[in-house]
C-alpha cells in the first residue's frame, strides 16, 4: 500500500498513519484538525449521512449569526422549517450524492455562499456531509470595488469620447469692438462660478468663447464637457445627462453607466443648443440646477454634483417663453450672466484676420506658402458670411485645395450669396498689371499722365457699377467708401460729356 496521510472523520473517531510521523498520538491529531477546522476563514458546517449537524466551527458563527447551541444535534430540515436557514445543501447532497452550491440566508438577514460536499469512506460509504460557508458581505465589497473601478475606466472613456481639452487654449480673435465687448464679459464671468449663456446664430463660436471662459476659472484643472442637445435622441437624453444604474432598461450596461453631470463634477458642463432641450428634461435640468444634485435612470438614491453650467443657443428663449415651448423658471435660471457673440457681418474688422489665421493653420499643417491676393482679400471682406465663423473657415480650407498656385485668387473662394451672386471681377493681366515700364513702340512726348490714369479708374468705376449693380457692393470691392464712388463716377461722366 502507498504511504501518505489519511484522516477518516466518523462518529468523532479519526486515524492517521503518516510517514512523516506529523502527529504522534490520535489525541495530538484530533488537537490538531479542531484548530484547523476553528481557524479556517470559511465557516464549516458538517452533518452526518442523517443530516443531522455534528460539528460547527467559530467563523460559522461570525457569518450566520447563528450560535453553535442553535444548531448542534439538529437535523437540517428542523432549521429549515424553522427558518433559521432558507435551504439546506446538505439535504440536497444527501438526496443525490453530489456537491451542491447555493446562497443561503439565516434568520439574521445575513447571506452567504454555501458549497456542500459527501464524504464517502474507503468503501465508498456516504458517511456525512462538509459545508463551506463564505459570507457574501466580502463578495459585495469586492463587487463594489469592481464597480467603482469599472466607472472610474468608463469616466475616462468618456473624457476621451468627449474630447477632453482643457490643456488647449482656444484661439480667440477679436479685433472688432463688438467681439471685445463680448470678450471683457467673457472675462469678467471666469472667475465666478455664475450660471453664463451664450447667445448667438450657429457659427459665431460660442464655444470657444466657453472653453475661455472655463480655462480662465478656478476649474480650469478639471473636466469641459460639451453636450449638444439638439444630437441626442429624446429618448436617450436623460440616460446621457444623469448615467443610470445597472439593470435600469433592456439593453443597458449591467454595470451601469456614469452621466455626464458626474462627469463634469467639479468641472465645466457646457449645454450647446439649450433650446433644443425636450420640455419633460427641462425640469429635471432645473432641479439639478436647483439642488446641485441628479437621479439616475433606475437609482433611489441622489448623487451630489458640483458643476458649472455654461449655455448655448442660436434660438430666442424669450419668444420659446412666450409660446410655451420653455420653461420660464429655467429660462430665469439660465440667463444670470448672459453674453451676446455677434455675427461675423457685424465684426467686419474680425474677418481677414480671421481668414489669415486660418490660413496660417493651414499653411503649417500642409506645410504650404498659400496667400490671399489683394481682390481675394477684398472679397472676403464684402461678403456677409450667413455662415459666419465656421463657413469662414470653411472656404479658406476649400481655398487651399482648389488653388493650383500659392496665390489664392477670388476664383478659387467659390463664395455665393443667399440674395444674390457675387459677380468676381478676374485679374486680367491688362491695364496697371501689364504695365511695361519698357514700352514697346515709341512714346511721343508731352504725355498727359493724369488723362491716362483717370480713363483707367473711370474703366473699372464702369465695370464695378455693371458687376454688382448698386454703389454699395461696387465701392467696397474697388476698396472705396460709397460718397468717393459716386464723386469719382460723376466726374468721369462729367469729362465723357465734356469730351463728346
Amino acid at each position: 500500500m502507498t504511504k501518505g496521510l489519511l484522516i477518516l472523520c466518523h462518529e468523532g473517531d479519526y486515524i492517521m498513519t503518516n510517514t512523516a510521523k506529523l502527529f504522534t498520538t490520535l489525541s495530538e491529531a484530533r488537537e490538531r484538525l479542531n484548530a484547523i477546522i476553528e481557524h479556517s476563514f470559511d465557516g464549516i458546517f458538517i452533518t452526518d449521512a442523517k443530516a443531522n449537524v455534528v460539528r460547527v466551527n467559530h467563523a460559522y458563527e461570525m457569518i450566520t449569526g447563528l450560535k453553535k447551541k442553535e444548531v448542534l444535534g439538529k437535523n437540517m430540515a428542523k432549521l429549515v422549517q424553522d427558518k433559521l436557514i432558507s435551504e439546506s445543501g446538505s439535504l440536497q447532497v444527501i438526496e443525490t450524492k453530489r456537491p451542491v452550491t447555493l446562497q443561503q440566508r439565516f434568520r439574521s438577514g445575513k447571506e452567504a455562499l454555501v458549497t456542500s460536499s459527501p464524504i464517502f469512506d474507503k468503501d465508498g460509504k456516504f458517511i456525512m456531509v462538509v459545508t463551506n460557508v463564505r459570507d457574501l458581505t466580502e463578495i459585495y465589497n469586492l463587487k463594489a470595488v469592481v464597480q467603482e473601478k469599472t466607472e472610474a475606466m468608463n469616466r475616462l472613456a468618456l473624457e476621451l469620447e468627449h474630447l477632453q481639452t482643457a490643456t488647449e487654449m482656444p484661439e480667440i480673435i477679436a479685433k472688432d469692438e463688438t467681439t471685445l465687448a463680448a470678450m471683457l464679459l467673457a472675462n469678467r464671468v471666469a472667475a465666478m462660478d455664475t450660471t453664463v449663456i451664450l447667445l448667438g446664430e450657429t457659427g459665431v463660436g460660442k464655444e470657444v468663447i466657453a472653453r475661455y471662459i472655463f480655462q480662465h476659472s478656478h476649474r480650469a484643472k478639471n473636466s469641459f464637457i460639451k453636450v449638444n442637445c439638439g444630437a441626442i435622441p429624446e429618448n436617450l437624453i436623460e440616460s446621457e445627462l444623469f448615467g443610470y444604474e445597472s439593470g435600469a432598461f433592456t439593453g443597458a450596461n449591467k454595470n451601469g453607466k456614469v452621466g455626464l453631470f458626474e462627469l463634469a463634477n467639479n468641472g465645466t458642463l457646457f449645454l450647446d443648443e439649450i433650446g433644443e432641450l425636450p420640455k419633460d428634461m427641462q425640469v429635471k435640468l432645473l432641479r439639478a440646477l436647483q439642488e446641485q444634485e441628479i437621479m439616475r435612470v433606475g437609482g433611489t438614491k441622489p448623487v451630489k454634483i458640483n458643476v458649472r453650467i455654461i449655455a448655448a443657443t442660436n434660438r430666442n428663449l424669450e419668444e420659446m417663453v412666450k409660446d410655451g415651448t420653455f420653461r420660464e423658471d429655467l429660462y430665469y435660471r439660465l440667463t444670470v450672466f448672459p453674453i451676446v457673440i455677434p455675427p461675423l457681418r457685424m465684426r467686419k474688422k474680425d474677418i481677414i484676420p480671421l481668414a489669415l489665421f486660418f490660413l496660417k493653420k493651414l499653411n503649417q499643417k500642409y506645410q504650404l506658402k498659400k496667400f490671399f491676393t489683394d481682390t481675394s482679400i477684398r472679397l472676403l471682406q464684402s461678403y456677409d458670411w450667413p455662415g459666419n465663423i465656421r463657413e469662414l473657415k470653411n472656404i479658406v480650407e476649400r481655398a487651399i485645395i482648389i488653388s493650383p498656385e500659392e496665390a489664392i485668387n477670388p476664383e478659387d473662394l467659390h463664395i455665393h450669396s443667399s440674395s444674390k451672386p457675387i459677380v468676381i471681377i478676374k485679374e486680367q493681366k491688362s491695364d496697371l498689371h501689364s504695365f511695361d515700364a519698357t514700352p514697346k513702340t515709341e512714346i511721343t512726348f508731352p504725355v498727359n499722365l493724369k488723362s491716362i490714369v483717370e480713363k483707367l479708374e473711370a474703366n473699372y468705376i464702369d465695370k464695378a457699377y455693371e458687376s454688382f449693380g448698386n454703389v454699395r457692393d461696387a465701392a467696397k470691392n474697388l476698396g472705396l467708401t460709397p460718397s468717393t464712388f459716386v464723386r469719382k463716377r460723376k466726374q468721369s461722366q462729367t469729362h465723357d460729356s465734356e469730351r463728346m
